[in-house]
Parts: structure tokens; C-alpha cells; sequence
């Protein structure tokens, strides 16, 4: 383990995690993020359009940014995720539900089930919550 190997292999000393109140946020927060001139883009994960297997949704950015030495300036990478209140509420609480948890392999399935139907109801919520804020902004059109 090497300070050159940690550089090169860990990319994700540094975290951000944005919340956002609505999906169409997610996607303008990381709009103005990558349209600083100090941030790299080196990955993007969109577990948004394409969640994971349990259900979890969120965009992750990995990106490289400036830090300022005594005598250099250095690029290190950090992860930020950008996510809404329900997507945070589900991962948080999926999260203290299942890690570390010692269950057989029939319950896990069925909490997995039943997590993942959790993970949906939370998304219909992001999407009902923004066509209310989108029609209240357009006047009620």
C-alpha cells in the first residue's frame, strides 16, 4: 500500500452528496457542477435511469478536483452523489435495514422483494411530486 497506489486506485477519499426536492434537480445539479472549469469528469454512474438490483437509485459522479499544496496544486478524485429526498430516505433506511445483517437466504429474498417495491413507491413519489411542482409553476396548465 502505497501513497501512488492509494492516488491511483481509491476514488473516493473525498464525498459529497447532494439532496435534491425533485428528479429534473438530480439531473441541473450536475449540470452546474461539470460546468466548472476546476472539475473533471472522470466516471458518471446513473443508478437513476438504470437503478440497481435492490432498487437504489441515485447519480454518482466521479470527478477530479483541484487541491492547493503549500509549493503544487494537485488533482485528487472525489465521489459526489446527487440524489432527491425519497432516493435518501430509501438508501438510509435500506441501508440500517440490511448491513450486517445474518438472515437466511429465503427472508433476504423477501426482504429484497419487498425493498425493491419500496424503492418504486419512492420513485412514484419523486414523479408525482414533480408534475405537481411542474404544473403549479406553469399556472396550472
Amino acid at each position: 500500500m502505497t501513497l501512488e497506489s492509494i492516488e491511483k486506485n481509491i476514488w473516493d477519499v473525498a464525498g459529497l452528496r447532494v439532496i435534491c426536492a425533485f428528479p429534473e434537480d438530480v439531473y441541473l445539479v450536475k449540470r452546474c457542477i461539470l460546468a466548472q472549469d476546476d472539475i473533471r469528469l472522470i466516471q458518471e454512474k446513473d443508478y437513476i435511469k438504470k437503478p440497481k438490483p435492490s432498487g437504489y437509485r441515485s447519480l454518482h459522479l466521479i470527478v477530479e478536483v483541484p487541491i492547493f499544496l503549500q509549493n503544487e496544486k494537485k488533482w485528487v478524485r472525489a465521489e459526489i452523489q446527487i440524489r432527491t429526498l425519497a432516493m435518501d430516505f430509501w438508501a438510509n433506511l435500506e441501508h440500517k435495514l440490511r448491513y450486517k445483517k445474518e438472515l437466511e437466504d429465503e427472508m433476504m429474498e423477501e426482504i429484497a422483494g419487498s425493498l425493491y417495491s419500496a424503492a418504486d413507491t419512492c420513485y412514484e413519489l419523486d414523479r408525482d411530486m414533480e408534475l405537481i411542482r411542474n404544473k403549479i409553476k406553469n399556472g396550472g396548465h
